[in-house]
C-alpha cells in the first residue's frame, strides 16, 4: 500500500454544478472503456466482465479496449460533451477537480466505503474536498526500464545513480554499437517524463507542493531542471526517428524497441512489463533480462533522490450511469480481481489483498521502491490539468526537437498556468 509514502497533490473544486449529459439510460448495460488493448490484459477484462455478467443475470457488460493514447484523446472528447462511458479510467489531480466541477463524475465516497477503507492512502490522489471519486486500481513509479544482457555486453556493471553517470552509460553504449534509449517522444507525454524528472529532482518538495496550488514556476530550480534534460539530449541518446516514434503500439514503438532488445532502455512506468510481453512474439518480453532503476539524482540539485515520479489509474463511474456500474467497479477493486491482475503483470495493484500476488520480480521491486518513496510526485500534466499540462508538454517536446530553451519551458508553462488563475 502507499500509505507510507504522500502524493504530492492537493485538488479542489467550486462545486458539483451543472447536469451531464452522460450515458445511462439502460440500467441492465453498462459501458466500459478500458486501455489494456494487449494480451493478456485485454483477454483477463473480457473474463472479467463475463464473470461479473454471471453473477448478475440480466446484466450486460460492454467491454471496449482502446490503446492508451486515443484513450486520453477520446476521454477527453467524451468529457467535452458529457457523453461520457458509464466506468472509465481516471487520473486523478487537477483533471479530476475539473470534471467533478462540470458534474461528469460520481461521488463514491459511500457506495463505496469498505473498498475506500481498504486501499487506505492509495486513493489520496482520487478525493477532492475530502470526497472520493475513484478507486485506483494500480498505482506506480516510473524509472528505467533496461536489458541487463546489453548493460552487461556494453561494460556497465551498476545501474547509473546520478545524471553524470548516466551520460558515461550512454557513452559505453554507444561505443559498443548499442542504441541507448528509446523515447516516444511522438505521443509527447514520455518526452515530458523527462522534464518532470529533473524537476523532481532540482527542485526540494516544498516548492513542488506550493507550484501545484500557486501555479507560480519563478523558483530557478524549474530552469535547472530544463538544463539537466538539454544536457541529457546533447548526449544523443535517443533511437533514430524519436520525434516521432509512438509510445506503446507496435514493434517500432519504445516499448516494441526496448522488448525487441534494440535499444538498452527506456523511462517508463509500472505498466511496462505487461506492454513489452504483449509485443513480443514469446508473450516474454525482456523476461530474465528485465532490470529496473530509478531517475538518477542531479548534481546540485535540491529535490530529494528518492523521491518518485508516479501515479496511477482509477475507476471511475459517470454522474448517470446506472447503479450497477458502482458494483462493477468494486468488483474490479475486489481481491479476487486484483489479485488476477497482479498475476498477469499488468501493474501495481492497490488492494493490499494481492501485494503478493505480483509475480515479475521487477515489479515486485517497485512495489517496495513505490512503499519506501517519501513522497510521489503526481504526473505534472495531470497535477496541473490539461491546460498547464498540455503547455508544459508542448514546450519541452519542442526542447526534444532542439526549438526550446530550458527558460522556454518555464515561460509556456507560467503563461498557460497565468490564464488558469
Amino acid at each position: 500500500m502507499l500509505c507510507s509514502s504522500a502524493v504530492l497533490l492537493t485538488v479542489s473544486a467550486c462545486g458539483s454544478g451543472g447536469d451531464s449529459n452522460a450515458s445511462g439510460g439502460d440500467e441492465n448495460t453498462i459501458t466500459w472503456w478500458h486501455n489494456s488493448n494487449n494480451e493478456p490484459g485485454r483477454g483477463y477484462y473480457e473474463q472479467v466482465a463475463e464473470d461479473f455478467e454471471a453473477a448478475n443475470p440480466g446484466v450486460n457488460v460492454e467491454v471496449e479496449a482502446v490503446a492508451h493514447e486515443d484513450m486520453v484523446d477520446r476521454l477527453e472528447a467524451a468529457f467535452q460533451s458529457g457523453d461520457l462511458p458509464d466506468v472509465y479510467m481516471e487520473r486523478g489531480g487537477g483533471e479530476l477537480a475539473d470534471h467533478v466541477e462540470a458534474g461528469l463524475v460520481r461521488n463514491l465516497s459511500e457506495d463505496a466505503a469498505e473498498e475506500i477503507e481498504k486501499l487506505g492512502g492509495n486513493v489520496a490522489g482520487w478525493q477532492v474536498d475530502g470526497e472520493t471519486y475513484a478507486l485506483p486500481f494500480s498505482v506506480g513509479v516510473v524509472g528505467f526500464w533496461y536489458n541487463t544482457a546489453l548493460f552487461e555486453e556494453a561494460g556497465i556493471t551498476e545501474a547509473p545513480a546520478t545524471m553524470a553517470e548516466l551520460s558515461a552509460a550512454i557513452e559505453q553504449l554507444k561505443a559498443a554499437g548499442i542504441t541507448p534509449i528509446s523515447v516516444g517522444a511522438g505521443d509527447k507525454w514520455p518526452a515530458g517524463h523527462y522534464w518532470y524528472y529533473t524537476a523532481l529532482r532540482a527542485c526540494g518538495q516544498d516548492v513542488l507542493e506550493d507550484s501545484v496550488t500557486s501555479l507560480d514556476f519563478s523558483d530557478p530550480c524549474f530552469v535547472q531542471a530544463g538544463e539537466a534534460l538539454q544536457d541529457l539530449i546533447e548526449t544523443e541518446p535517443f533511437n533514430p526517428g524519436f520525434l516521432t516514434t509512438p509510445a506503446q503500439e507496435g514493434a517500432t514503438s519504445a516499448s516494441g524497441l526496448l522488448a525487441t532488445e534494440q535499444v538498452a532502455m527506456e523511462l517508463a512506468g509500472h505498466w511496462e512489463p505487461g506492454v513489452m510481453q504483449g509485443l513480443t512474439e514469446d508473450n516474454e518480453g525482456l523476461g530474465e533480462n528485465t532490470g529496473w532503476f530509478p531517475f538518477p539524482a542531479i548534481e546540485g540539485g535540491e529535490g530529494d533522490p528518492e523521491a518518485q515520479l508516479g501515479g496511477g489509474d482509477a475507476w471511475a463511474v459517470s454522474q448517470n450511469a446506472p447503479d450497477t456500474a458502482v458494483d462493477l467497479v468494486k468488483y474490479l477493486l475486489s481481491d479476487e480481481v486484483q489479485q488476477g491482475f497482479a498475476e498477469n503483470d499488468m501493474g501495481l495493484p492497490t488492494n493490499p489483498a494481492a501485494t503478493d500476488s505480483v509475480s515479475d520480480p521487477a515489479l515486485a521491486q517497485l512495489l517496495e521502491v513505490r512503499d519506501a518513496a517519501p513522497y510521489i510526485q503526481l504526473y505534472f500534466d495531470t497535477a496541473f490539468g490539461a491546460s498547464v499540462g498540455g503547455a508544459m508538454n508542448d514546450a519541452i517536446a519542442l526542447m526534444f526537437a532542439g526549438q526550446a530553451s530550458p527558460e522556454d519551458i518555464v515561460d509556456a508553462t507560467q503563461q498557460a498556468a497565468d490564464q488558469e488563475k
